[in-house]
């Protein structure tokens, strides 16, 4: 079930706030729905392991996103247009 939460990180890590948020929320009600624990204390930490999970595979997309563009030399001309004032 892990890789469900990293998958999840991986696909919408572009928007990492919000796929950080939805992971809190969204990986406890899928185990309160399914049954998997009706316990706060367990929802709790499902809800800190799956942002966790998450955070793996959004520190992954962020980690290949910037390696694109500095391969493609998009990152460098970004930051030399925005220190140019344009």
């Amino acid at each position: 079930m892990i890789p469900t939460m990293i998958l999840f990180g991986l696909v919408l890590g572009r928007w990492w706030k919000t796929c950080l948020a939805l992971a809190f929320v969204v990986w406890p009600a899928i185990l309160w729905f399914s049954g998997v624990t009706a316990d706060a204390s367990d929802l709790l930490r499902g809800s800190l392991l799956g942002a966790l999970n998450a955070g793996v595979g959004v520190l992954v997309h962020q980690t290949v996103l910037f390696l694109f563009r500095l391969l493609n030399g998009r990152h460098e001309r970004r930051r030399k247009r925005s220190l140019a004032g344009g």
